[in-house]
Order: C-alpha cells, then structure tokens, then sequence
C-alpha cells in the first residue's frame, strides 16, 4: 500500500551521515589505547558544561545513573518524597526509587510537561524535591517550579534527558536544579553510538559526591574514600560526541526547520494539536528531540501511517508512569489518563528530507480528509 519509506527513525543513519569522520576518532582512540577516563572524556565534559553555561559535567554510563546519583548526591533516601511528571520515562522514576525515596507522580499540563498547580497540590511533610522531566526538547516554566520550591525549601533536579540546548529564558535546560542529567542514547539529538549520559551541576559539593559515585568511591586523586558503583562514560563514546558537539548548533537549527514545517502543513487540521512552533514563546527555546502531537482517532492514524510507510512511536509503551500498577502506583491523574489516548509522535530526526516531511504531512492530511 505505501509508496514511500518514513522510518520514524533510522539507526543506520547516525553512523553513516558521518561515517568517514566516525572511522577517524575510532582509530585515534585505539590506536592510543585510551578506552576509559582519559582526555577524551575530560575534553567532552569541559565542552559540553561550556556549551549549557554551567560548571561542571561529568559523563556517565546512562541518563539514568545520572538522576540517580544526583539524586542520592542530594541526600535524598528512605522516608523521602519525590515529585515528577507522570508524563515521563520509567527511568526517571526508577532513579528516585533505588536510592529508597517514595515518587510521587502528578499530572502534567497542556504541553505535556509537569503541571507547577499539580506539584504545589502533591506536597507533603515528606516532600524533599521536585524533578521535571524537560520533555521533547522543551524546557518547562521554570520560574513557577523555582518558586514552589524557593516557597516549601525543596530541591530541583532535573531530568533534561531529551534536552541538552533547550532553554527556557535563555538559560539551558540543565541547569536550573542542584544537579541534571542528559541522556546521549543513539536517537536522541545528541547521540552516541550506544549507551551514554551525564550529569551537569553547579556544586562543587555535588559534583565531588557523583565524581565517587560513578567510579567505585574513587576521589579526584584516585584513593577511594567511600562506596561508589561503576557507571563511567566509555571514551570512546565520549570523543565520538565530543566530535559530534562541534556541529550541534546546525543539527538544532534542522529540527527547528522540521517543526516548523510541520507547523505550516497542519496548523488548519482541526483534528490535531500540534507542539508549539518555533519562536512562538519569546520565553521558550525548543530544540524538537521528538515531535508529539494530540490526534483524534490516534490508533486509527497509526496504524494508516503504517501502511503508508511511516513510523510513529507512542511514548513509553502507552504508559504514564502511574499506570504501571504492577510497580504500586494507586494514583489517578485523569488529565494525563486522557491525553495517554491521544499522543502519537511522528518523525522528526536528521536524517528526514523535506520531501519525506511532505509525504508524512500529506498522509495526515488524507486521513482527516483534508486537501494536500
């Protein structure tokens, strides 16, 4: 039935976009032998701090790892409550989970990021931190969440997994909260080729406490001075992004192309809600690592983009953190319940063709019944 092939997103396409340049940083870095924490890694973390305006980063095995050391490097354990969007990947909740706090998820709001009302009504005695998820490369309000917290003396840290160059009044995600992490998983926009995260921070105290944690309790001078895991930024890894840095701007710039090509195709389909387009909100700067949209009918458009060649992907299986009632949750969120049965994300990555944009939006179009 399809005439064309809209992968939602192409794997291949990473490694071969810049295959030449790849093949270059891999045989430097094995010809050196320098396979873990050597200056590749060092120049990687210097870059990329000064790339979100922060002091310190430090690369790590996973996103994940990285909200949970930040998370413990908080102080945060058993007894402790932990508010986040529900809206969000099972990791971030995991990463409060196994230092021993209790998560708490609330409800999102109207762009699909954590509602501030939502969280001020989920604060209790117990309550140590609030951690939004700066979800598909948009920043949250964060004056309202710095204010909750200024008001009730919590912690931020934030999850900027899919966020690394969004900015909300021109500071990056990342660096509102005690500490944030990134995820450099292949399809995010700044990906590696396999597993990969870091943490970024503005405290040194922080920054120590998580320097120990990723490396077995090892300290800056290499004794080990307390209880640590493994959980390091393979080298290699590290100098492949650190390549791949150089030239994120323009890969920003792209996506933003994307979007708002998306947006001069469907901002009449009544049926769909779309995100907000670029440069709509003086106070947001968004950088599209996925492009959800609302649809009436949402099964049935997927399943027709499927037969018309084009991927789609619904976040997280289907599932709000909250639904997972095999892992406790009771809580009803019937905003986030709702908006579950309507999200679908369509392509939006680098290695789309206008062409291929025009396909996608003309498909959407014939199945609401509107002129291409």
């Amino acid at each position: 039935m399809n005439s064309k092939n809209v992968p939602f997103f192409s794997y291949s396409f990473l490694f071969g976009s810049s295959e030449a340049e790849f093949l270059e940083v891999v045989t430097d870095v094995g010809r050196r032998g320098a396979f873990i924490l050597q200056k590749d890694l060092v120049n990687f973390e210097q870059h990329l701090a000064e790339f979100v305006g922060a002091r310190r980063a430090l690369g790590v095995g996973n996103a994940t790892d990285g909200l949970h050391f930040a998370v413990r490097a908080a102080g945060i354990g058993p007894g402790d409550e932990v508010i986040l969007s529900s809206h969000t990947m099972i990791a971030t909740a995991s990463a409060v989970h196994f230092a021993g706090a209790t998560v708490i998820p609330v409800d999102c709001g109207a762009d699909h990021l954590i509602d501030a009302a939502a969280v001020e009504a989920a604060i209790t005695s117990h309550t140590r931190a609030i951690m939004p998820t700066q979800l598909n490369g948009r920043t949250c309000n964060m004056d309202k969440l710095d204010a909750i917290a200024m008001k009730h003396g919590l912690i931020i840290i934030e999850d900027a997994a899919q966020a690394l160059g969004s900015k909300f009044k021109g500071r990056c995600a990342g660096t509102f909260g005690i500490a944030s992490a990134i995820s450099f998983y292949p399809a995010k926009v700044l990906g590696c080729l396999g597993d990969g995260g870091a943490v970024i921070t503005n405290d040194d105290e922080i920054y120590e406490r998580i320097y120990q944690m990723r490396d077995h309790g090892r300290n800056t001078t290499g004794a080990i001075v307390s209880w640590g895991l493994n959980s390091r930024l393979d080298n290699l890894q590290a100098a492949l992004l650190d390549f791949q840095l150089k030239k994120y701007e323009n890969v920003i710039c792209r996506r933003r192309e994307l979007a708002k090509f998306y947006t001069e195709r469907l901002k009449d389909v009544a049926e769909i809600v779309l995100p907000p387009a670029p440069d709509s909100d003086p106070s947001h700067f968004d950088i599209y690592q996925n492009y959800e949209i609302e649809a009436e009918r949402r099964d049935e458009l997927k399943a027709y983009l499927k037969d018309h060649g084009i991927g789609t992907l619904i976040q997280w299986g289907g599932q709000a953190v909250h639904q997972m009632k095999a892992l406790g949750f009771t809580q009803s969120l019937p905003y986030t319940e709702r908006l579950f049965t309507r999200i679908l994300m369509v392509p939006m990555n680098m290695s789309l063709t206008d062409d291929d944009l025009d396909y996608v939006c003309d498909t959407i179009r014939d199945f609401y019944g509107y002129s291409k």
